[in-house]
């Protein structure tokens, strides 16, 4: 069975800084690094990160003189997603597993076009409630990792996953009907991404009676349509427990797009509102709810 000794992270935001800096605590330097191109090299070198107030020297690589590792954890944004896949050529060797901690619904395969499906697990990240400000990562909830295997190829590697996750005590649970659980996802951060960016808002802000919960419901309807169209079949009842899951992590806190808003950063809301738009295009199913947040997100970035 393939064993994992050695892990190689491709983006330093929340999630990346969450799994990094977790095993750093288990591992130490040599267990883990940061790859990137030159520039992000010469930018983060030597820089100190914190992780709920505990300082963190990161180990860092340059891509360009990186080699091949057991495991690569894609954790940048949708909208860094092309530049990651070719940072890590030099990290993916003939026995390495990727798994992606993106949202969305699309990013293992625009992975596997390039290194193919046998190199991968499907993943997603939920339950945490993950901000990061410049260098410094807060949470209260670290959530968990629900990973599965799409195709049978990448049942040996959905193995040597979990083994590792127990040895280094990373909360996961493995999931048998992965594609599903994604979905589930992809309608929640559809909701509640979309909707504190454009109402400029927090959990709370959405979860309470009023606008931004009637568009943040309705959004996710559409997900819901849309999947049942494409043979998921989300249902009322997964909008009902996912909303409960919101309603567990920090009021205060906000999602990786209201965060990106509040930097002024480009956002994934093409990953997001785009998908589930291009989608409703092919089922010819009316979505009224994402169309205004993707209209209202592209005026936002446009004033920046």
């Amino acid at each position: 069975m393939k064993q994992i000794k050695t892990v190689a992270i491709v983006g330093m935001g929340a999630l990346g800084l969450l799994y990094g800096t977790h095993i750093l605590d288990q591992k130490g330097q040599s267990g883990v690094f940061y790859v990137m191109d030159s520039e992000r090299v010469k930018k983060y070198q030597g820089k100190t990160f914190s992780r709920n107030g505990v300082p963190y020297q990161l180990p860092i690589c340059d891509s360009k003189e990186a080699k091949p590792v057991d495991l690569v954890i894609v954790a940048v944004k949708y909208t860094g997603l092309a530049s990651a896949i070719e940072a890590i050529s030099g990290c993916v060797g003939e026995q390495t597993i990727i798994m992606s901690v993106l949202n969305g619904i699309t990013s293992e395969d625009i992975i596997a076009e390039r290194y193919g499906r046998n190199h991968l697990i499907e993943t997603v990240a939920q339950g945490m409630d993950a901000m990061k400000f410049g260098q410094s990562l807060t949470f209260t909830r670290m959530g968990e990792l629900r990973i599965g295997a799409k195709d049978p190829c990448e049942r040996e590697n959905l193995e040597a996953v979990k083994a590792y996750f127990d040895e280094i005590s990373l909360p996961y649970t493995v999931d048998e009907d992965i594609v599903w659980r994604m979905w589930g996802k992809f309608m929640l951060n559809v909701g509640i991404n979309q909707t504190c960016m454009v109402y400029e808002t927090n959990y709370k802000g959405c979860l309470d009676p009023g606008e931004a919960n009637r568009t943040m419901i309705a959004a996710m309807r559409e997900v819901i349509a849309i999947s049942q169209a494409e043979g998921i079949h989300l249902g009322e009842q997964d909008l009902n427990d996912y909303v409960d899951l919101l309603k567990t992590l920090s009021p205060e806190g906000m999602p990786s797009m209201r965060q990106d808003g509040v930097a002024r950063r480009p956002s994934e809301v093409e990953m997001f509102a785009g998908a589930v738009i291009e989608l409703a295009r092919k089922h010819k199913i009316y979505v009224p709810a994402n169309q205004f947040l993707y209209d209202r997100v592209k005026e936002m970035e446009a004033a920046y």
